[in-house]
């Protein structure tokens, strides 16, 4: 009996340490194994993207922040600059500051809570380029533990798809809010593209001479810049047309009629000859300085230089190296992609106006849309009469813009006309379509993405009328969204709350 005593005593300490472990707590006062939940806010300003994640704020407990900041423009992590955190309740707060980010775009900033209730959690960010401040409204501090996991619960998976900003920041990655914008209805049409007055310069020989090419290999196409030198024009041993003669001449005659202006008009300010005899010697004198200032300009050793006027391109070459030119012969063309003209053509019955076109739109190079009035461009004119000969009506529009495409090549064109609608919109290219259906990443925070079907409308060169599918304030991904898309069919999913 004694030793049965014995063992019961010994089974009865062993359940009660279980019954004490069961319940053991940590220093918050959260039972042991517990784990703080976490939160996740995504802001955006019309500068920056603010991602933060961190535990819920709990009186005591310090919180590590992982705020992920991202510059909208270029969709790039902010690498330099400094980040304040502050925690704020009426006139009082608390706030810490990291100088520095932890990695590229992610500051690591620290608040330990001194009381429980509704607070206001401010980022100032300030980088060498800019400023930033991101205000996140009725953020919880929580008394303890348990009362944290009671009111936010534990986070389940919802199923959307995780591309974490670490992977954003290395591609082409953009995003765009869904705004409500005008929807006009548009012609969809071709248009050639041809050279706008002014866009080319001929260049002519502005003195007789050997030409002498001064860029190697200098053929159709070739870029130049602005006061680049292309070729010569050399008259030396030549026996007649001898530019060194004719400035040696020049100069002479210059100088003489210097010397003579100079004389007379010393004499006239003495009332010793008339005016006219003056005024005949200054016009002499005022020939004689142009000629010579005409043959000398651009003239280094004995060869009179051609430049190029502007940057551009090589539009036609006109003489071959060695060629014999004579003065006022063309040379070369320079032509620029600053400005072209765009021609489309379109039947009668639309009943084209200058007034009921509201815009025009073309697609570039590398198949972007652009607006003509984005880069002050404008309609030029519209024809107002057709016949057998000329069935179609011709509209003219000037694009101030660099196009580089080769003139007399095709582009897609749209012609928005009468008045404009107000939908709900998005940048065409944030579609993704799949056999005549269409669907958008939708981004939901910062690092979490669904893939949703949307019913189009009206397309307006970049802009796309968004029907059923997408409300005013979501964002979609714009560039980078098949990338999105491929990381929801790899079947690898990164976890969230990852640490930094």
């Amino acid at each position: 009996m004694k030793y049965i005593t014995i063992v019961l005593a010994f089974l009865a300490m062993s359940c009660n340490n279980k019954a004490e472990d069961a319940h053991a707590h940590n220093e918050d006062g959260s039972h042991v194994g517990e784990e703080i939940p976490r939160l996740s806010h995504t802001l955006w300003t019309n500068k920056t993207e603010l991602f933060v994640e961190f535990p819920a704020l709990i009186v005591g407990n310090p919180s590590k922040f992982a705020a992920h900041f991202t510059v909208l423009d270029k969709h790039q992590p902010v690498r330099e600059g400094s980040v304040t955190v502050s925690l704020i309740k009426g006139d009082n707060g608390i706030r810490n500051t990291a100088e520095a980010p932890s990695s590229p775009g992610i500051f690591s900033p620290i608040i330990q809570p001194k009381e429980a209730g509704s607070y206001q959690l401010v980022f100032e960010l300030k980088t060498p380029d800019y400023s930033d401040t991101i205000t996140i409204d009725d953020v919880t501090v929580y008394a303890n533990t348990d009362e944290a996991i009671q009111a936010l619960g534990v986070a389940e998976d919802d199923g959307s798809i995780s591309f974490l900003k670490e992977q954003a920041w290395k591609i082409d990655f953009q995003t765009a809010p869904v705004v409500s914008g005008k929807i006009y209805d548009v012609i969809n049409t071709s248009g050639v593209w041809m050279p706008s007055p002014g866009s080319i310069k001929s260049l002519a020989a502005k003195s007789n001479g050997v030409v002498d090419f001064k860029v190697s290999n200098l053929t159709e196409g070739t870029a130049v810049k602005k006061g680049q030198l292309l070729m010569s024009l050399n008259s030396q041993g030549l026996a007649s047309n001898n530019l060194s003669t004719d400035i040696a001449s020049a100069k002479a005659k210059f100088q003489q009629a210097k010397s003579e202006y100079e004389r007379k008009r010393e004499l006239y300010e003495s009332k010793i000859v008339p005016k006219s005899e003056f005024e005949k010697v200054q016009s002499n004198f005022e020939i004689a300085k142009a000629n010579y200032q005409s043959l000398a300009s651009g003239v280094s050793g004995g060869s009179k230089q051609i430049r190029a006027p502007f940057d551009g391109f090589i539009k036609s070459i006109t003489v071959s190296n060695g060629d014999y030119a004579a003065q006022g012969v063309a040379l070369v063309a320079i032509g620029t992609h600053q400005s072209k003209v765009l021609k489309t053509q379109l039947a009668p019955n639309y009943g084209l106006t200058m007034e009921n076109v509201q815009g025009i739109w073309y697609q570039t190079k590398d198949g972007q849309w652009r607006n003509v009035a984005t880069s002050g461009g404008s309609i030029l004119s519209i024809a107002k009469d057709v016949d057998n000969n000329r069935p179609l009506i011709s509209v003219f529009a000037e694009v101030n813009n660099e196009v580089d495409m080769p003139e007399g090549s095709l582009t897609p064109v749209q012609i928005a006309m009468g008045n404009a609608t107000q939908n709900t919109t998005i940048p065409v290219k944030a579609l993704l379509e799949d056999y005549g259906s269409y669907s958008v990443i939708v981004q939901l925070s910062g690092e979490s993405f669904e893939r949703r079907p949307v019913k189009i409308g009206k397309r307006n060169g970049e802009n796309v009328e968004i029907i059923q599918g997408l409300k005013v304030g979501e964002v979609v991904v714009t560039t980078g969204a098949y990338q999105v898309k491929m990381a929801s069919m790899s079947g690898s999913t990164p976890a969230h709350g990852h640490e930094h």
